[in-house]
């Protein structure tokens, strides 16, 4: 018996086919928050305006989807992981036991 795995496989896993969990819970909470602000803010300025729909504007940016990652969030976390790690990488090759151990 030989299975055939398909290759989108990750998206059964995902909400609509689109979306994890977090992802729903900050597209949520954003909208949440500007119909929230929409109800308690007065809208007399273009200012204004912008300022109460920014939260549902960054929300949607932020579970974007984009090619080869999965959204803008997911491309933020790596940046954010890749700028505070360790910068220096010691090459150890593929056969770590072929090869000694040079000291730089």
């Amino acid at each position: 018996m030989d299975y055939l795995i398909p290759a989108n496989t990750k998206k059964g896993q995902l909400y609509f086919g689109l979306f994890r969990g977090i992802d729903l819970a900050l597209l949520g909470i954003g909208i949440s928050l500007t119909l929230f602000l929409l109800l308690v803010v007065p809208l007399e300025s273009a200012l204004a305006a912008v300022l109460v729909i920014l939260p549902a504007l960054i929300a949607v940016f932020l579970v974007l989807p984009v090619p080869n990652y999965h959204n803008m969030l997911t491309i933020i976390v790596e940046a954010w992981n890749f700028i505070t790690s360790r910068q220096k990488y010691i090459w150890k090759g593929w056969c770590v036991k072929d090869v000694e151990d040079t000291k730089k």
